[in-house]
């Protein structure tokens, strides 16, 4: 299924991977938002279950290697994103998860622009995806307990 104007919802997940203190933040290689950072994720393939996703898009993204900490999600976003004429040109339904660091180094890899480990009183400072500082807002304290 495109991405770029649907003919329905694409279903996404999101990794809150964070390890001594910090969030880890990937900069967004692709549209929406290239350039903004973000959590690691994207699109659930066909046959995937969304957990297997988030382990597989922070492999892709990032070279980390993580497990599911929470089995049920931290939140569901709707980011639907309108062009300038008007018509819908993305619309996902995003699921996002608390994960924890297994092991690896951090490389950014596939569509991620740079990944960095980010001290949590720092995130708000990065140029964030709306839909994420909108979520970062909301669960920063549980974030601080995980």
């Amino acid at each position: 299924m495109k991405r770029e104007f649907p003919t329905r919802p694409v279903v996404g997940v999101g990794a809150l991977v964070v390890h001594q203190g910090k969030l880890l933040l990937v900069k967004r290689g692709v549209e929406p938002a290239k350039g903004k950072w973000s959590i690691p994720g994207g699109a659930v393939e066909l046959g995937e279950t969304i957990r297997d996703a988030i382990v597989r898009e922070v492999k892709e993204e990032c070279g980390l290697d993580v497990e599911i900490a929470l089995e049920t999600p931290m939140d569901a976003i709707d980011n639907i994103i309108t062009s300038k004429d008007g018509r819908l040109q993305y619309h996902y339904v995003l699921l996002q998860f608390l994960a924890r660091l297994k092991r690896g180094t951090l490389k950014p890899a596939s569509d991620a622009l740079d990944a960095r480990w980010v001290p949590l009183d720092e995130v708000e400072k990065y140029n964030l995806t709306k839909s994420f500082r909108s979520f970062f807002k909301r669960h920063q304290e549980e974030l601080r307990r995980a």
